[in-house]
């Protein structure tokens, strides 16, 4: 697999000399991409084999977008097709192992021969009318193919899949026939719906929509949401079907959910279009979601994130509780290149978690801070984890305008962990790691140029050159930069780089793709715009009760859900009753994305939380609730640039910096108050005025943050009297 090759390579080895960290950092592998444990890995001519689909999925995608564009239809459905066969390819039904085993019984048998010949006739079928196309003597496709092809399809698809889950192949190092199958049925349908493109354009979701449309459409509804379940696990499946389900049960629904019902034909003819599959997710998944992780993984093969990490320990490992603060300072850095919550917990978390752990944090504090600060990577600029990108799709808000706008929402979230951290460390009297087991900074800010790449990529955008053609160049550049490292990029490291991206990628294509089932299902039946109706009601009472209500869905909506997923639907919903309430489409669309960001470390469901868990041996649901509490300040960040544009760089430069310091100073005193130190010990009514100083001075106003900094230095002044007395009294004794 290319991740244990990048992972493995000799030149990995640490140099003569290094620091205990540094050799940790680099036997902690935290440029691989950690493999799912339902995710195969070949050896020999298999390897080869998926190398090479995995190398020609990426290359035809950076092809397409910087030299030989095509049809947009016909570009999306073959980014959608292709990564389901690699899924189906790669990745199984159930957990594998190198010792794993294939159930063979009577059943199985019959089971596998009835999917096999459903899914071998429909191909045939699609076979024929392309054959047809191309050297027929008459462009009408054969009857027979177009009347017959889809229902076996279809039916030796959802057989393939009960399969699948019945009888899971879980050898390691094979492919799973079952799994083949799937493949076919992938290229099978997506070669239909390319064939004919053109005409859906037309008659998609209309009444002349052909069955074979239908049959087609359902077969990758069907391949869709179950490579989905295997990548992304059941959370967003049950919230698709949900969705499917709403948009056939509406006449017998009340109230708002009311609609007329449509029928099948109609409806997944509709949604297997740029309405729905087609639409905004998988737009950004074609272009600018791929890059970027395309570009991830050319760092990662030149050990870009493990510099990131050494630089980290080297600038705040020898402060009081320093892990912590390196897991902050390394998720920053890390989410800037990658932007998905449990993998930077993974990534930066199998080494930050222990450290954390020896210097006297709690098991679950560990797991709490790398989870809470791995979720800030998803706000962290330039890349957001795509959740920029999706931004500028949906509102058509340019793109630079969206990162620029993150800055100091980003900042504001991370100084607040800092602070709990902090505090945290000087309540417990923690220190940090000894001086001679950390790096030595000098010596890595003469690698300074590792971040050539990310500085090109920020220049070129800010000098207006598109996205695309930016990341690309970004990309050119770090292949460049590794050969001033002893990682250098040659073809072999470039090939693999290649294979990884398409791997990296392929989680990010099925939840694309299954939020665009659940937008398009919002977009046919209207209950976005009827959501916006109770928003409005409710504002009418109070917009804060308003705006509390769309933090409590978007972040129910986002348990459990990949964040690009979990603000593609959010945004669906909640977006346009915020816009109609007055709200700026730019803080209506930031004010959801936090909420789906932060819905990672939110319990019940905290996906980031839970992914520290595992690393530190701590219990779910209570690492969940800690990372929450760390993370607070996401929750209060929204509400702040709501109340005041500056925080989103707009206004003037005193307003900007105004409002800057006042954010920071106030989750400050959120922080005293959550920890319950603050210049001290802080006891409970001490606690309470802290958290009222800092909530005066979310809304930015000279008044409440005047008042905020009076409760605030009452605060100090109470605890300097107690700490005289107290020492006069040991003093006396």
């Amino acid at each position: 697999m290319a991740k244990e090759h990048i992972r493995s390579t000799p030149e990995s080895a640490v140099a003569a000399g290094a620091s205990l960290i540094e050799q940790q950092t680099a036997s902690a592998s935290v440029d691989s991409e950690p493999a799912a444990i339902n995710e195969r890995s070949f050896f020999g001519g298999r390897h080869v084999a998926i190398a090479a689909m995995c190398i020609a999925y990426t290359v035809f995608h950076l092809l397409v977008m910087n030299v030989y564009p095509l049809e947009t239809w016909t570009y999306r459905l073959v980014h959608v097709g292709g990564g389901l066969v690699l899924g189906f390819l790669l990745v199984g039904s159930a957990d594998v192992s190198p010792d794993g085993s294939a159930r063979r019984n009577l059943v199985e048998r019959i089971l596998f021969l009835l999917a096999a010949a459903g899914v071998a006739y429909g191909a045939f079928g699609v076979a024929t009318v392309w054959f047809n196309g191309w050297f027929g003597s008459s462009p009408i496709p054969p009857a027979w193919a177009m009347n017959t092809l889809g229902l076996p399809l279809a039916a030796g698809t959802a057989l393939a899949c009960i399969h699948g889950y019945m009888f899971p192949d879980t050898r390691a190092h094979r492919f799973a026939p079952g799994d083949v199958l799937l493949a076919l049925a992938a290229i099978a349908s997506t070669f239909y719906l390319i064939f004919f493109a053109p005409q859906l354009q037309l008659r998609a979701g209309m009444p002349m929509a052909l069955p074979a449309d239908m049959w087609a459409a359902i077969t990758g509804v069907i391949l869709i949401v179950e490579l989905t379940r295997r990548l992304a696990g059941m959370a967003l499946v049950i919230i698709a079907g949900v969705f499917v389900a709403y948009a056939f049960l509406g006449p017998w629904l009340p109230g708002i959910f009311a609609h007329r019902g449509y029928d099948a034909k109609r409806f997944f003819s509709y949604i297997y279009t740029d309405n729905g599959i087609l639409g905004a997710p998988i737009a950004i998944s074609s272009t600018y979601i791929i890059l970027f992780v395309v570009f991830a993984a050319f760092l990662q093969a030149s050990r870009v994130g493990e510099y990131f990490v050494n630089l980290a320990f080297a600038a705040a490992g020898h402060r009081r509780g320093g892990p912590a603060k390196v897991a902050i300072f390394a998720s920053g850095l890390m989410g800037m290149i990658n932007g998905t919550s449990a993998g930077n917990v993974v990534a930066t978390g199998s080494l930050t978690i222990p450290l954390m752990k020896k210097v006297g944090y709690k098991p679950q504090t560990a797991a709490a801070v790398e989870a809470a600060s791995s979720s800030g990577g998803q706000i962290m600029p330039p890349i957001m984890g795509a959740g920029a990108f999706i931004m500028a799709e949906i509102t058509g808000i340019p793109y630079m305008e969206i990162v620029w706008a993150a800055v100091i929402p980003a900042v504001v979230y991370f100084a607040s962990i800092y602070f709990m951290v902090d505090l945290a460390a000087q309540k417990f009297n923690m220190k940090g790691l000894p001086r001679a087991e950390l790096p030595k900074l000098g010596k890595l800010l003469r690698q300074i140029y590792l971040f050539t790449p990310i500085i090109v990529l920020i220049y070129s955008l800010f000098s207006g050159y598109s996205v695309i053609r930016s990341g690309t160049l970004a990309m050119v550049t770090a292949m460049v930069v590794s050969w001033l490292t002893p990682h250098r990029m040659g073809p072999r490291q470039l090939l693999l780089a290649l294979e990884l991206g398409a791997r990296m990628v392929l989680q990010l294509v099925a939840v694309c793709a299954t939020a665009g089932i659940i937008v398009g299902v919002i977009a046919l039946t209207g209950i976005g715009s009827r959501f916006s109706s109770v928003l409005l009601s409710l504002a009418d009472q109070s917009q804060f009760l308003a705006l509390f209500f769309a933090m409590v869905v978007s972040v129910v909506l986002g348990m459990g859900m990949p964040t690009t997923a979990a603000y593609a639907v959010a945004a669906s919903v909640i977006a346009p009753g915020i816009v109609a309430l007055g709200v700026e489409p730019l803080t209506a669309h930031f004010f959801i994305f936090y909420f789906a960001v932060m819905s990672a470390i939110t319990p019940p469901v905290a996906l980031a939380a839970y992914a520290g868990s595992a690393l530190s041996g701590s219990d779910p649901l209570k690492t969940s609730v800690e990372s929450f509490v760390i993370g607070l300040a996401a929750f209060v960040v929204p509400y702040m640039f709501y109340l005041s544009d500056a925080m989103l760089m707009k206004g003037s430069m005193a307003e900007i910096v105004h409002v800057t310091a006042t954010a920071i100073v106030g989750v400050y005193l959120l922080s005293g108050a959550v920890q319950g130190y603050f210049w001290g010990h802080a006891n409970i009514l001490q606690r309470l005025a802290l958290l009222i100083a800092g909530l005066t001075m979310i809304e930015g106003s000279w008044t409440t943050d005047a008042v905020g900094l009076a409760v605030g230095a009452m605060v100090i002044f109470s605890q300097r009297l107690i700490h005289r007395g107290k020492a006069a009294e040991g003093t006396g004794g």
